[in-house]
């Protein structure tokens, strides 16, 4: 607590709205856990000996019970009542999101009575683009999200309730607009960036560089084809994609570079905060996306106690962020980008230095830019691999090799994405400059895509629970004190931690082994048929479904969840109630 008070008062917040989440209380214990964190706050400041004794932990306490107070409040309560199943709705959007193969799909806010409340709007690929300076009428049909069949499905109605969506729309008729004259700021930028997007949109670039240079600089990866985001996703390369840390820090320091070519060195300061505003305004430009606000964040903290002249102190920034973060929005914690990104960050605090220390003494530019790209990236993919087998159940060793070979070259290819949205932006289409971006990405596309083809170091369908998670972050923690000092002691310390991971995992795999289960699951307007036996599993898919879509929401998180090891899936007409499996008669209600 002396050494890092902030980090350890900020994991006490953490875990209040984790705890508040999980077992939600109401509102008579919450005025009592208000009253009792803020006496023991107080408590803090009174001097005496025994309270300077228990000091520490009267914070910690009083953090805990405040982290549950912020959750309680911020917890999003649908109204009990919504609409008609079908009606006209009055909107107007506040972000464009993903399209999917038959819909554009927008976040919007949508008029009940005197108010709007947030909602999911889908409207056919064929229709116009949407904009924010108008306000937009249309019969519209309700679909109501229904919380998830069994227990391996992703909840989605729970991720649009941590988002406050309120409700989802499907438009099923003429579109009318009429042009809004009470456009707030934040909307007038977002309408700027649209207006940028769709300038790329009308560029000569390929349409694959397009949707490259749209989400590599303006965090826009709304219509990037499916097999470009496959690659980059199997490549283990999507954060390159994604507004990130790396992109802040790379056009800040750009700006900065600028700035001190032509300002005297005296006027360093006046750079850095110059700088600062200048990837305050770009976050705001790009829509202040999670990721980019993190980014930006950290970036200031840190820089602040570089103008304060203080030692920088990475665990403190973290943890100042993740405070300023959680109090504007706690449900942030639970959002998946967010977790790996702070994890990410942890791991390069904890491993970064020790692996370093085994990698040969760098004396030129270049060797120090591969090195620690190496050192950073195996941190960072170390901390983060419990929590993505975790979520994604899938891994693919050939990410590592790929972080190391397109990262390192990473910041020319931002700085020239950066470049040409610049010239774009500002109708300065020129042909050559376009011809050698468009190479460029197109080499960088290939070299992912092949990557990403290498599929013998691929896995998927990986089961883990929380517990192995837990047992994994143990060893990640271990470790360190390995690669530090290689001695009996911190070895056997690791070996017993993977041991008691090997055995909880060997438990829960032959605990799944054991049992049979007979599903029937609802696909859409479909049914798939699965008969699990120890560790196999048969599924029976409705031939008009989508066997893609199947594989990956039914057949591959049930694989996961249930820890199968032999799958067989087999095609039935539409009209087959029942099926013969292993001599006994299955009926599909």
């Amino acid at each position: 607590m002396n050494k890092q008070p902030l980090f350890i008062l900020c994991i006490c917040f953490i875990l209040g709205i984790f705890l508040q989440d999980i077992f939600p209380v109401n509102g008579n214990v919450i005025v009592g856990i208000i009253i009792l964190s803020v006496i023991l706050l107080l408590t803090t400041f009174y001097r005496s000996y025994l309270i300077s004794r228990i000091k520490p932990l009267l914070l910690m306490v009083s953090f805990f019970g405040i982290g549950i107070c912020f959750h309680y409040f911020q917890q999003f309560n649908q109204d009990a009542e919504g609409s008609k199943k079908e009606d006209f709705i009055v909107f107007k959007i506040s972000k464009k999101l993903n399209s999917t193969e038959k819909y554009k799909k927008y976040e919007a806010l949508v008029k009940e009575g005197e108010e709007y409340k947030n909602a999911l709007i889908y409207l056919p690929k064929a229709s116009k683009e949407l904009n924010f300076e108008n306000y937009y009428k249309s019969q519209a049909f309700r679909y109501d999200v229904k919380e998830p069949q069994y227990d391996f499905q992703f909840n989605y109605a729970k991720y649009l309730h941590r988002k406050k969506i309120h409700s989802q729309f499907y438009l099923n008729g003429e579109i009318l607009s009429k042009n809004r004259s009470d456009l707030s700021l934040t909307e007038k930028i977002q309408q700027k960036r649209l207006e940028v997007l769709q300038k790329i949109n009308q560029s000569n670039l390929s349409p694959k560089t397009q949707e490259f240079l749209k989400g590599i600089i303006l965090a826009d990866r709304t219509e990037i084809d499916s097999e470009t985001l496959q690659d980059f996703n199997k490549s283990g390369l999507v954060h390159f994609l994604a507004i990130s840390g790396t992109h802040i820090v790379v056009i800040f320091g750009l700006f900065y570079l600028i700035l001190m070519k032509v300002l005297p060195l005296q006027f360093r300061k006046y750079a850095i905060i110059s700088s600062l505003i200048f990837i305050w305004l770009f976050a705001a430009f790009i829509g202040f996306g999670n990721s980019v606000v993190r980014s930006c964040i950290m970036l200031t903290v840190y820089f602040i106690y570089v103008l304060l002249q203080r030692k920088q102190d990475l665990l403190h920034s973290l943890a100042l962020s993740a405070f300023i973060i959680l109090i504007f929005d706690s449900e942030q914690l639970f959002d998946v980008g967010f977790q790996l990104s702070f994890l990410a960050v942890l791991g390069i605090f904890w491993l970064n230095q020790p692996i370093l220390h085994y990698l040969p003494k760098t004396d030129t530019y270049f060797k120090k830019l591969i090195f620690n790209t190496v050192s950073i990236s195996l941190s960072a993919q170390l901390a983060t691999l419990p929590l993505v087998l975790f979520y994604f159940h899938q891994f693919s060793l050939i990410s590592i090799a790929a972080n190391f070979i397109i990262v390192p070259f990473s910041e020319v290819i931002i700085v020239f994405s950066f470049v040409m949205t610049a010239l774009l932006a500002f109708d300065l289409d020129l042909s050559f400059i376009n011809t050698v971006y468009d190479f460029i990405v197109q080499i960088l596309l290939d070299v992912i895509h092949w990557f990403a083809g290498v599929d013998m170091l691929f896995s998927e369908n990986i089961p883990m629970n929380i517990f192995e998670v837990v047992c994994l972050f143990t060893g990640v923690y271990l470790l360190r004190f390995l690669i530090l000092k290689c001695n009996a002691k911190n070895s056997a310390r690791l070996i017993m931690c993977l041991l008691g991971f090997l055995i909880i995992r060997t438990g829960f795999n032959m605990y799944e082994n054991t049992r049979d289960e007979v599903l029937v699951h609802d696909f859409y307007k479909r049914k798939v048929f699965s008969v699990k036996k120890g560790n196999l599993v048969c599924f029976w898919v409705d031939e008009k479904a989508d066997k893609q879509k199947v594989k990956q929401f039914i057949i591959n998180p049930y694989c996961s969840s249930r820890r199968v090891k032999a799958i067989d899936v087999k095609t039935i007409p539409d009209n087959v109630q029942k099926i013969v499996y292993d001599n006994k008669i299955y009926v599909i209600k």
